[in-house]
């Protein structure tokens, strides 16, 4: 395996090992439609600007992307990486 090769699957890794990223994952995973950050913070209890700091390194990883409308950000798992991530998550 090349460095380049392994400095991405590094960042990946980091990526999904934080527990809360890992269930932004998920949600995101399950939504038929892009998740509004309000959606998240809601969910986790957790302020916009944390939120954020989580989706963009999910979104450094090539995992998410993210559209804007008006004032919110709204999140969406990217295609090419959805298998990947519905491996990662069935794994025990």
């Amino acid at each position: 395996m090349d460095d380049r090769r392994v400095a991405g699957m590094v960042e990946l890794l980091k990526a999904v090992a934080d527990p809360t990223r890992l269930h932004m994952l998920a949600i995101l995973a399950g939504a038929r439609a892009p998740v509004c950050v309000c959606d998240l913070t809601a969910t986790f209890n957790l302020s916009q600007p944390t939120i954020s700091h989580h989706m963009a390194k999910l979104r450094r990883a090539g995992l998410v992307s993210s559209t804007r409308r008006g004032i919110w950000g709204y999140y969406e798992l990217r295609a090419e990486a959805r298998p990947t991530i519905t491996t990662i998550l069935e794994l025990r």
